[in-house]
């Protein structure tokens, strides 16, 4: 795969950051990278706070929403939350369920199966309901394209209040005029179910300021309406907190704004957790608390709260959430962990399968790739999908069979909004939803190779979207880090999708000596020296095997790195922790 090293140009006064805030230029400029202008905004990036946030009331139908269900508990109604089976729907289900019982209400849940129902809200699922006595039905997560179900539940007399964060199903359209359930935007018009109330901040009427929350960051924003509603005090909302900062990383939502904000309170809770469940799945996973970040939430813990949804019921995850009995809670997050270390098993034996099809069938000539696997398990598609899109650059498209037909999941690239071109695409398939940088779908098996086909016929792609572009935030000699710098770039944690770790670069290195070294020798040692001969410590992780193949010692590179502390035998130093190199010459 090719790289491109792109180095940031924004422009800002450094110098004049640096001094109002306290910082070095350096942090300045990484903080300007990440699309931060202006001293209101620098002020909320480095110690905005939850009460900073804007009113939950600002989203449209929030206040509808709150008054329906304020008279559904006070008449005793039966309300039933309506979930998702991933890490975003269980955590947004959990919310929902445990605010309305704080109220009093008579409230219970559902989450689809994966495998049976497919995603979302269905007809199935509403007539249990109705069979059930509900008279409200309150989804998250899911709901925002169930315009046929929340039709029908509607004819069987039930109240629907949908809260969802996935982007809004619309039609092109030349011109047409609006109705109740249409609201014109751009030529395109769009398709809003006809529930009692939709909170949504992606609907274009909506004036909430902050569109890219998750499904379960808007719970909680509909958790703190109600709770203020209700005079509840705030402190109550804290697991809440701890639920939505787990689901936005899990979800792998963009960490800025208030999402940042949501992630770095809600990793100081959980240092302290009041979520019984969730310290048992740190626990289990041989997690310290109070060294949470959200690394571990997206690459320990939330897998352990998908895997239950992906090998066996949603709701496992959901009640383990929602278990308050430690012993109890100890045994369920063991059951998770085990079926997470089964998924990651046939994961691995699925992405070795696509590797080959790949390879031996001429797909790399395509700009999309579309990858059928009948024998892997629907629910990884996925994860085998990212790790296939990670490899290649390509967006990739990962089919699996199922009883019903076929089924799949995208992972795409910068400039591809999969969402839009399903949409085109439209006439193969049966159903599908998503976000510009991931999708679902599910078509006949007829459709498969017509849909691949319309997929790579003017796609829109060049050959540079397929190289990996590797963003260097400053240029920098590994000379002027000090302890003080690691510890300020502290200030501009938690990392993630939308608020990268810092990337620097650095070249005219001399490899002085170099090993593989770790129990599987998976990892690369380096001693470097620079254009003046002061020593470098420098490791890799990535492809080490290929990185000591490449690299001879003499050699001369340049580095992307990240600076961090090695401590070794009670001793610290610095050390460069690469992440892409370059052979100089």
């Amino acid at each position: 795969m090719k790289e491109q090293w792109m180095v940031y140009a924004k422009k800002a006064d450094f110098k004049g950051i640096s001094e109002r805030f306290g910082i070095d230029q350096v942090t300045a400029r990484i903080i300007r990278n990440r699309n931060v202008k202006g001293e209101d905004e620098i002020q909320d990036y480095l110690y905005g706070t939850l009460p900073g946030c804007p009113s939950p009331f600002l989203m449209k139908d929030m206040e509808e929403t709150v008054d329906i269900l304020g008279k559904k508990i006070h008449d005793g109604k039966r309300i039933r939350v309506i979930g998702d089976y991933d890490i975003d729907g269980i955590c947004a289900a959990f919310i929902l369920v445990k605010a309305l019982k704080r109220l009093g209400a008579k409230a219970d849940y559902d989450i689809p199966d994966r495998i049976k129902d497919g995603y979302g809200i269905n007809v199935n699922m509403i007539e249990l309901a109705n069979d059930d006595g509900i008279d409200t039905l309150l989804t998250c997560d899911n709901g925002i394209a169930a315009w046929t179900q929340t039709a029908y539940a509607k004819s069987l007399g039930m109240t629907v209040l949908i809260t969802d964060h996935h982007e809004v199903p619309f039609e092109e359209t030349e011109d047409r005029g609006g109705g109740d359930s249409y609201t014109s935007a751009a030529h395109r018009l769009e398709v809003v179910p006809p529930a009692d109330a939709v909170v949504n901040p992606h609907q274009s009427s909506c004036g909430y300021p902050f569109q890219n929350l998750c499904g379960a960051a808007i719970a909680y924003k509909l958790a703190q309406a109600l709770y203020e509603t209700w005079d509840i005090p705030p402190e109550e909302l804290s697991p809440f907190v701890e639920a939505a900062a787990l689901a936005t990383v899990g979800d792998v939502m963009t960490l800025q704004g208030e999402n940042r904000i949501l992630v770095k309170e809600g990793l100081k809770r959980m240092a302290h957790s009041q979520i019984t469940g969730l310290r048992a799945l740190m626990e289990v996973n041989g997690l310290q608390p109070a060294e949470l970040g959200s690394y571990h939430l997206g690459f320990v813990i939330g897998p352990c709260l998908n895997a239950g949804g992906r090998l066996d019921t949603a709701k496992k995850s959901l009640r383990l959430f929602l278990e308050e009995e430690e012993d109890q809670a100890m045994k369920m997050a063991w059951e998770l962990k085990e079926l997470n270390d089964r998924r990651k098993d046939m994961t691995v034996k699925s992405v070795e399968a696509a590797v080959r099809l790949i390879e031996e069938s001429g797909m790399e000539q395509d700009d999309v790739y579309v990858v059928y696997l009948p024998d892997c398990h629907e629910s990884l598609a996925g994860i085998v999908a990212g790790k296939i899109r990670e490899k290649y650059q390509h967006p990739v498209f990962v089919i699996t069979k199922g009883a019903g037909g076929l089924k799949g999941s995208g992972r795409s690239i910068p400039g591809y909004s999969m969402y839009e071109r399903l949409t085109e695409c439209g006439k193969f398939l049966s159903a599908f939803g998503g976000h510009p940088m991931a999708a679902g779908l599910s078509l006949p098996e007829e459709n498969l190779e017509p849909f691949r086909e319309a997929l790579n016929c003017g796609s829109g792609l060049t050959e540079r979207d397929f190289d990996k572009q590797i963003w260097i935030d400053v240029p920098m000699p590994f000379s002027y880090v000090t302890e003080e710098l690691l510890k300020e770039f502290r200030l501009l944690e938690p990392f993630g999708n939308g608020n990268e770790k810092p990337l620097f670069a650095q070249k005219g290195l001399t490899v002085r000596k170099k090993n593989l070294i770790g129990r599987n020798k998976n990892v690369l040692k380096l001693q470097l020296a620079d254009e003046a001969g002061r020593p470098i410590e420098a490791i890799l992780f990535r492809e080490a095997e290929e990185a000591d193949r490449e690299i001879r010692e003499g050699a001369v590179i340049s580095a992307a790195y990240y600076p961090d502390i090695n401590e070794y035998m009670g001793k610290r130093s610095l050390q460069m922790v690469v992440q892409s190199y370059r052979t100089d010459g």
